[in-house]
This record gives C-alpha cells, sequence and structure tokens, in this order.
C-alpha cells in the first residue's frame, strides 16, 4: 500500500522544501512539518526528516504585513553572528531568499528543546501566572537582556546592522505607518498616545546603542531542562538601536508577573544604565504592542492568521494605550 503524502501546512510546500534542503545538506528523505507558532508574527514550524531529526522552519507570515518587519536574513544573520557570545540562541543551518522554493524567503535553524512558556498570541489585558520559579526564570532573562546590550556590534561583524542614530524617533514613526496600514476601526486614544510620544522623545545619550531585539520577553524564549534559559528566538526585529526600548518592552511583560521592579533594579545593576525616562520608554512600548496587536486583528478580519487564539486579540488594544498614556505621567 502507498504511504500516504504528509500534508502540508498552511505556507509550507513540504516537496520542495525537502528538495531545497537535500540540496543544502542539512535533511534528507520525506518531510513532515506542523506549526508551532501562529501567524501573528513569522510563521514557525517543526519539520522531521525521514530519520527523525528535527528543525526549525521560519518564514513571513502570510498576508498583510510591513514591508520591513519580517525580514529573514535579518533573523538568521543576527543569529549566526550571536552564536558563542553568551547570549543563548539555535545554530542557523540555511537561508533561502528565493521566493519559488516555498512561496517567501525563509530560514533553517536548531531545533532547541525545551518549554516555551506563554507561546501563541499575545495578551496584556490581563496576567497568565507562569508559575513556580517565575521570578529566578525573569532574572535569568534580565541578565541575558544585560549581556546582549553590553555587546560590541562592530566585534561581532553587525556594525552596519542598523542606524542607531535617531532610534526612537524613527520607531515612532514607523509604528504609526504600520497603525495606519492596518486601521480598521477607530482605537480611542491611540493617536493621542502617538502625539505624545512623538513630541517628547528622549534625546540619545553617546555610546547608548546596542544591539536590540525588539521583542524581549519570556514567551520568545527557550527554557531548559535545567530551568535556566536554553535560547531566545524571534529576532525579526532586531537592530541596533536604544537599549532600554528593549528594557521597557521586557518590563511591560514582567508587569503582569509582578516582577517589573525588581528586573528594572537587577537591568540597571548589571548594565549600569540610567534608567530616569523609563516612563517614556513604557509608553512607546504601550504604543508599539497595541499596534502590533490591531494589525494581528486586523489580519484575523481578513482571514490570514494561523492557529487558535486570534479572536480576542483585538481586545487589548485599548487597555494597552491606556497603559501607554499613563506611563507618560511617570515620565
Amino acid at each position: 500500500m502507498a504511504q500516504e503524502r504528509p500534508v502540508d501546512p498552511p505556507g509550507l510546500d513540504l516537496a520542495r522544501l525537502g528538495a531545497y534542503l537535500e540540496r543544502e545538506g542539512v535533511a534528507a528523505g520525506a518531510l513532515r512539518a506542523e506549526v508551532i507558532h501562529g501567524g501573528m508574527s513569522n510563521l514557525t514550524y517543526l519539520v522531521r526528516d525521514a530519520a527523525g531529526a528535527a528543525y526549525v522552519v521560519r518564514r513571513p507570515p502570510l498576508g498583510h504585513v510591513l514591508a520591513t518587519a519580517h525580514d529573514m536574513g535579518r533573523e538568521y544573520r543576527v543569529m549566526t553572528a550571536l552564536a558563542g557570545s553568551g547570549v543563548p540562541v539555535p545554530r542557523t543551518y540555511a537561508l533561502c531568499r528565493d521566493d519559488q522554493v516555498i512561496g517567501a524567503p525563509f530560514y533553517v535553524m536548531e531545533y532547541v528543546p525545551g518549554r516555551v512558556l506563554r507561546s501563541g498570541p499575545p495578551w496584556f489585558a490581563e496576567g497568565r501566572p507562569i508559575g513556580e520559579g517565575a521570578e529566578a526564570l525573569l532574572l535569568d532573562l534580565t541578565d541575558v537582556l544585560a549581556r546582549l546590550h553590553a555587546l560590541d556590534p562592530e566585534a561581532l561583524g553587525l556594525g552596519d546592522f542598523g542606524r542607531p542614530e535617531g532610534y526612537m524617533e524613527r520607531q515612532v514613526r514607523r509604528w504609526k505607518r504600520q497603525l495606519d496600514a492596518s486601521r480598521g476601526r477607530d482605537v480611542p486614544g491611540i493617536d493621542d498616545l502617538h502625539d505624545r510620544l512623538a513630541a517628547a522623545v528622549p534625546a540619545q545619550a553617546a555610546g547608548h546603542a546596542s544591539i536590540v531585539h525588539g521583542d524581549f520577553k519570556l514567551g520568545n524564549a527557550v527554557v531548559g531542562a535545567d530551568d535556566r534559559i536554553a535560547a531566545v528566538l524571534d529576532w525579526e526585529m532586531s537592530t541596533l538601536g536604544d537599549p532600554l526600548a528593549d528594557l521597557a518592552l521586557y518590563l511591560l511583560y514582567c508587569e503582569l508577573d509582578g516582577q517589573a521592579a525588581g528586573v528594572a533594579d537587577r537591568y540597571a545593576a548589571a548594565s549600569g544604565r540610567d534608567l530616569a525616562r523609563l516612563g517614556w520608554y513604557l509608553g512607546f512600548s504601550c504604543f508599539k504592542l497595541a499596534v502590533i496587536s490591531e494589525g494581528i486583528h486586523f489580519r484575523f478580519t481578513q482571514g490570514l492568521t494561523v492557529g487558535e487564539g486570534f479572536d480576542t486579540i483585538g481586545d487589548q488594544v485599548v487597555p494597552l494605550v491606556e497603559r501607554g498614556l499613563d506611563a507618560l505621567k511617570e515620565d
């Protein structure tokens, strides 16, 4: 009896992918795959070859996205550069820029076993406990963040990875463009939040730039069997920029676990950075997350998300805007 052909998951042509991986010497034989991270961000698949070896494939999401937000080469380059740096990342195997293989650029990396806490669509309107040991995990990840921000981009071959001058001004403009591209309804307060941020962008201190992740959180890390951070994932928004943008976003997630104060203190001690304008950065992080969530909601209404949990993602946009406006009062 003929063996049944594996079913292609959304956005991944297994036959074409298999032929490519054989040519690259990465994998061999028929492939099987499943989506392990839904379509709010880059699509992520766990792929196994005929011998059972496991790999991870990443490609851009389906449908409406900001053109520069899902650069496969960017993720691949930064993770390749960070190998052996003290910032744990998966090993990278291959980058394919040819759209003809699976319909979009993609890359292949190591599968790092462990737990990914809070995987799937983000939710910020209410906390979801991550269980015993949360404080130790969050502080471990804080140390990873401080190590990332202490790295010399030039020494890693990433000196041209971004334009740190004017980084925050460009970020405010960028996420406003993304908001305008995703408008499908009125969101009270979101334009006011943008205008207040744009009017009070902090001056960037000399030597303040670093490699930034862009979406640093526990949900973008693999926790190993030893309850330590085994790998940091999802580098699609990484660049050279203001490290306090990374910290503020991370603190916003940590608020859900009641650990934000301890994390801020740990980071300040490890990095020596001045956190006096942290309120502005928290306000910006709320704006950015609100825009991301609104974009996901927009794609959901167009039937372009993959996976479950996207039907309620739009409910968190207004709470994020309100939290951002409150944060600016602390600046």
